[in-house]
């Protein structure tokens, strides 16, 4: 088994009955996840980013199509699924009344292990994910990094080969979600889990994920390595000022013949131009126009990032197309019948 992809998604589709009206919320996701890959899985609110997580972890079955995780098939085998990852969801896990390192314990009973192995087990978290200094205190009393550190814990307590996790650093400050990565990526390197992880924060994506894939309308549009799609799909913010507004007239039929990507005034003196490759462009243009005789009086170079990708594919930037959207939990509330009765699996709210 170790050389077969650890997720592999054939043609996954859920719709949901909301109001009367069919709403497809997935729609033929197909994909695979290497082991040891770390995957980002971008898209707005209501994508179908979380239902596609609760597919892949079994919470909930598909319309049509499935897929294979950690070697079993979701709908043959939902139970050797659950018992190989772990799962952490977007609220906090266990009972607030309970202790943090007894929730630990509980967890490992929930999955059979001996409570020697619970124990000693549950000491390794402790110690690995900093929460020594809060294991004797209820879950209501920790802080909402410290929660999330304990709901990555609880998914890695049966030390499973796969973790899901669904915007594990929301709502926490930048130092806390920065140490909560450190944890992370800590825990990856000594154990080797493969990390499949929705985030609103596109800039860890760009920082950490091996792979980032986006999804719009419940369709994957776009799977590859962050400096691939910067680099196909959007492209470097190239600005050129000139002294006078006659100069940028010229400079703009100049800059033009230098690339595909239209080359445009902004206000009076300055051209942009956004276009792949541009660290390379700028120099060329500079030159281009002195042997034209413009002068180039400023120049600036801006990378690309993941919200422009997503601007190159949608014409919109993530974050606007988040707003005002309906989340995934929105449209599973609305379809009961999908998602009751169905056992959690490690990390979701017992």
């Amino acid at each position: 088994m170790s050389n077969e992809p650890i997720i592999e998604a054939q043609g996954l589709t859920k719709r949901f009955t909301v109001k009367k009206k069919t709403v497809e919320a997935v729609t033929d996701l197909a994909f695979q996840v290497a082991r040891g890959e770390l995957v980002a899985f971008l898209g707005p609110n209501g994508a179908g980013k979380s239902t596609s997580l609760r597919m892949l972890t079994s919470l909930i079955p598909p319309t049509s199509g499935t897929a294979r995780v950690v070697g079993f098939d979701i709908l043959q085998r939902p139970a050797e699924v659950r018992a190989r990852i772990g799962y952490v969801g977007q609220l906090t896990s266990g009972s607030f009344a309970q202790r943090a390192r007894d929730e630990l314990l509980s967890q490992g009973a929930f999955y059979g292990m001996p409570k020697a192995a619970a124990r000693a087990r549950a000491d390794e978290l402790i110690a690995s994910l900093d929460l020594g200094g809060f294991a004797t205190r209820s879950v209501q009393q920790l802080s909402g990094g410290q929660k999330r550190r304990l709901d990555i814990a609880l998914g890695l307590m049966h030390a499973p080969p796969l973790l899901f996790l669904d915007e594990p650093s929301t709502g926490l400050d930048p130092q806390s979600r920065a140490n909560l990565w450190q944890h992370i990526l800590d825990l990856r390197e000594q154990h080797g889990t493969t990390i499949f992880l929705t985030t609103h924060y596109l800039e860890e994506a760009d920082r950490y994920a091996e792979r980032v894939m986006v999804m719009d309308k419940g369709r994957v549009i776009a799977d590859d390595t962050a400096a691939r799609l910067k680099s196909h799909l959007a492209g470097d913010l190239l600005t050129l000022g000139f002294g006078t507004a006659s100069d940028a007239e010229r400079a703009v039929a100049v800059v033009q013949g230098l690339t595909d990507r239209e080359v445009r005034r902004d206000g009076e003196h300055d051209v942009v131009v956004t276009a792949p490759g541009g660290d390379a462009l700028l120099p060329t243009a500079v030159r281009a126009l002195a042997a034209a005789g413009i002068q180039v009086e400023r120049a600036t170079g801006v990378p690309p990032t993941l919200d422009d990708v997503f601007l190159a594919l949608t014409g919109r930037t993530l974050r606007e197309a988040g707003e005002g959207e309906p989340t995934d939990e929105g449209e599973e509330a609305d379809a009961p019948a999908d998602a009751s009765g169905t056992a959690q699996p490690t990390g979701a709210n017992r």
